[in-house]
């Protein structure tokens, strides 16, 4: 999660101002309070006088012309005169990058995201285009990443830690996912709330159109960095085949027995409810599972892996996902 010294930052900062800093979050699981007191930003909530604002009532709200006519926020968020945005810069499995725009979902409260996860299904840019109508909404004054120490790999959940050393800050949350995917060497393409951003001709979807101020990409671009394993391959088939090879063409979460504890946690927190534990085994319904990865993402303990099939390992190997 963001740093909690880069959160004491902004804390102050926004204090010099002569503002009233209200910190909340809503985590997909477990209390908000205890989560925040476990990721070490309670502390510094109570050291600076900050208040900590759990999001927990959930309001209706019409959206802005877009192609979603509701939206559902925390009444928390709403009744903030500005909204500062401090994500930390992740890879996710199913949208590729958790960053500016992401980020903004933590406004939709607990396990209403199961609701909309399991709404969306299997489509990636339904899923998408919501997120960016959701933060497009609510658009906070600034966004402010920590990619200090980022996450690599199959995260949310399954990631490793990996030091870029960065910290990317804007008004527009499009430039910031911009300019990290630069930053990472990841194509705009691949991180699907940029993908709906750049379908619309959204401003800031361009590195040439983003002045930057800093240091030079180059001085802090990591020499590796192993994106998110792709879910499902991005070029088309007609249906009458994408069916029969859906296994080969998608991954699919896929529980390590060696460490899973049998919580049931993802069992819970799985839109669809295609997980179970039976015979001391956690299984999965795959006919029923819409790849979401939202028991990878929840699982406290990592036992949830990322199974890609045949064909997409052979597409990916050649550069197509």
């Amino acid at each position: 999660t963001t740093h909690p010294e880069i959160v004491r930052a902004v804390i102050e900062a926004v204090q010099e101002a002569g503002g009233k800093v209200l910190v909340g979050d809503s985590p997909g699981i477990g209390k908000s309070e205890q989560v925040v007191r476990k990721c070490g930003i309670m502390p510094v909530i109570e050291e600076t006088g900050a208040t900590f604002t759990p999001f927990t009532e959930s309001v209706t709200v019409p959206g802005k012309g877009g192609v979603f006519q509701h939206l559902e926020i925390a009444r928390e968020v709403l009744d903030a005169d500005v909204i500062i945005n401090l994500p930390k810069l992740k890879t996710h499995q199913m949208m590729g990058l958790t960053c500016g725009i992401k980020n903004m979902f933590g406004a939709v409260v607990g396990m209403r995201k199961i609701r909309l996860h399991l709404q969306a299904g299997t489509n990636k840019e339904f899923f998408a285009l919501m997120l960016l109508e959701l933060a497009e909404f609510l658009n906070p004054a600034l966004t402010l990443v920590d990619g200090i120490t980022a996450m690599e790999g199959d995260g949310p959940g399954s990631g490793d830690p990996v030091h870029v050393g960065a910290l990317i800050a804007s008004r527009s949350m499009q430039a910031v996912d911009t300019v990290a995917c630069d930053l990472l060497r990841l194509s705009p393409h691949s991180v699907w709330t940029l993908r709906a951003a750049l379908q619309s001709d959204r401003e800031g979807c361009r590195m040439e159109d983003i002045e930057l101020i800093g240091d030079p990409i180059d001085a802090l671009r990591p020499g590796k960095f192993r994106p998110a394993k792709s879910t499902d391959v991005n070029f088309s088939l007609p249906n009458f085949l994408k069916k029969p090879l859906k296994k080969s063409l998608t991954a699919r979460p896929e529980p390590d027995d060696a460490i899973c504890v049998l919580c049931g946690e993802c069992v819970r927190s799985c839109p669809p409810q295609a997980m179970k534990i039976e015979n001391r085994k956690l299984q999965i319904d795959f006919d029923r599972c819409i790849r979401c990865f939202c028991c990878q993402e929840l699982c406290p303990h990592g036992a949830l892996e990322t199974e890609q099939g045949l064909l997409l390992k052979i597409s990916g190997y050649f550069g197509r996902t």
